[in-house]
């Protein structure tokens, strides 16, 4: 039986680029009523939603929710390159602990103020080339001490500094994460996207073995499927975070994420607690309807790959 699906829904979303609420408003349930779908990945941008937060509180349905702060902390990277959870700069560590703090009362006004409830938050290993294992102990220790209401806290793996590499996020490797985790012995743990991986690794297999090593430790609560491409396509340039969607579904997307890929993740993964799918609407999606055929069409390779 396949794990229960997060689906996120702001790289399907058109409404996060030009804000529609009433696309969203019909999106939304639409993308939660699909099978197997248990929830939504959500993105924190320095508040719950990045146009109407009181909107957000009341239409979004009654679903488990991924909250994740990537939007944001690409941001503050960008103009802060000291800050992150594994900085050995002082300030800029705790700075990342200040924004988490931030988001967590957003997690507390969501169970109070929604239909929702906050499943997992997702945590990230910045700063860009220059992690320390030790610093990020020191942050998880501090972290875990935030009241999370009840959600489950897990590093999200994203591509790794690679010398000679050009990188999308650039955070910490995925031994490193491990070590921390164990250094702090927090209940925190870990979530892979296969995606993100693949930016790292260059190569389907490689990402199978990582997410194998990842089962392994113990650690792994989640595994998020989302393409990425050697290739130039309409999706964008080679080797760029933009949730490309599984190959046979779009072909022209040129991702490396094929059902062959897929079903090898699945058993890499195992026993997972949760699975995610992230893939981005296509060029051409314009509608509801449009968004939530891409949408099914993915979960249908997933679901068959279990």
């Amino acid at each position: 039986m396949t794990a229960p699906i997060l689906l996120s829904a702001y790289p399907l979303s058109p409404a996060h680029r030009r804000w529609d609420p009433d696309l969203e408003a019909d999106l939304l349930p639409a993308l939660c009523a699909l099978p197997g779908v248990a929830g939504l990945e959500v993105p924190w941008v320095g508040g719950i939603h990045p146009h109407d937060a009181e909107w957000f509180l009341g239409n979004v349905p009654a679903v488990a929710l991924a909250v994740t702060p990537i939007p944001h902390v690409m941001g503050r990277v960008g103009v802060r390159p000291g800050y992150g959870l594994a900085s050995a700069d002082d300030e800029g560590r705790a700075a990342a602990i200040d924004d988490l703090r931030r988001v967590a009362a957003d997690v507390s006004r969501i169970e109070r103020d929604s239909a929702a409830s906050v499943a997992v938050v997702t945590l990230h290993t910045a700063p860009q080339a220059g992690g320390d294992v030790t610093a990020l102990a020191r942050s998880l220790d501090q972290v875990a001490d935030i009241d999370w209401s009840g959600a489950r806290l897990v590093i999200e793996h994203c591509d790794a500094h690679v010398p000679g590499q050009v990188y999308e996020k650039g955070f910490l490797p995925l031994d490193g994460e491990i070590a921390a985790i164990r250094e702090s012995g927090a209940p925190i743990g870990l979530w892979l996207n296969w995606g993100r991986s693949a930016i790292e690794l260059r190569d389907g297999d490689a990402v199978t073995e990582q997410i194998a090593d990842a089962a392994a430790s113990g650690l792994l609560a989640g595994l998020a499927l989302s393409g990425a491409a050697p290739a130039e396509s309409l999706y964008g340039h080679p080797w760029i975070d933009a949730h490309l969607p599984i190959a046979e579904t779009h072909p022209e997307s040129t991702s490396l994420l094929d059902a062959v890929h897929v079903r090898a993740a699945l058993a890499a993964a195992g026993d997972v607690p949760w699975l995610g799918l992230k893939v981005a609407r296509r060029p051409d999606d314009v509608t509801v309807d449009d968004v939530v055929r891409t949408a099914e069409a993915n979960l249908s390779v997933v679901v068959a790959g279990a």
